[in-house]
């Protein structure tokens, strides 16, 4: 890997801990809390693996997550260690490396940039694959059914879509100042 590319994971696992400073938000109806962090998976996915291409983008969300198993208080709300991923939260965390490879795979092959194609790649990869890995493992460190802890993540939706715009809007933004030819040349 070049120390090029390997300095831009770095970043984004750091832009993932900057977002975990701000505080969660614990709706009373779930465990899980709403925080920042979906916008950086979303970032990675649109902004690193349309640059790089999606290996890329998981790559920073390993690193991030690797981070966080070894005790670093990364996670909105200062979590952090193994025990993490044993909660309610820990198939979300793991969908984060799926989201943004997706994301990521999606933002690499476009041949032209635009809001509504970062938007739909940005809800594939950064909603429903991510509640893919997020509900099941929800519903089982819960106890309840599948359908159950999809109905109580439905409380996620609207902040998810708002970090869907807001990532969106900044990865057109930023794919614009750099030229395709550019970014394929990497």
């Amino acid at each position: 890997m070049k120390v090029k590319k390997l300095i831009y994971v770095s970043m984004f696992a750091t832009i993932m801990g900057a977002l975990g400073l701000l505080p969660p938000i614990f709706t009373g109806v779930s465990p899980v809390p709403i925080t920042l962090q979906t916008l950086g998976v979303m970032l990675s996915g649109s902004v690193l693996g349309a640059r790089f291409g999606p290996k890329y983008a998981a790559l920073s969300q390993i690193l991030f997550l690797l981070l966080v198993m070894t005790g670093l208080p990364l996670l909105s709300g200062g979590r952090g260690g193994i025990g993490v991923f044993f909660s309610p939260s820990g198939g979300y965390l793991i969908g984060w490396i799926l989201g943004a490879y997706v994301i990521g795979f999606l933002a690499y092959r476009m041949k032209s940039v635009s809001f509504i194609k970062i938007l739909l790649a940005n809800i594939l990869g950064g909603i429903l694959v991510v509640y893919l890995f997020g509900i099941p493992i929800q519903a089982l460190m819960m106890n309840v059914s599948i359908d159950h802890a999809a109905l109580l993540s439905l409380v996620y939706i609207p902040g998810d879509l708002l970090k869907v715009i807001v990532a969106s809007l900044l990865a057109v933004k930023l794919q614009h100042s750099i030229p395709i030819s550019e970014r394929l040349e990497v």
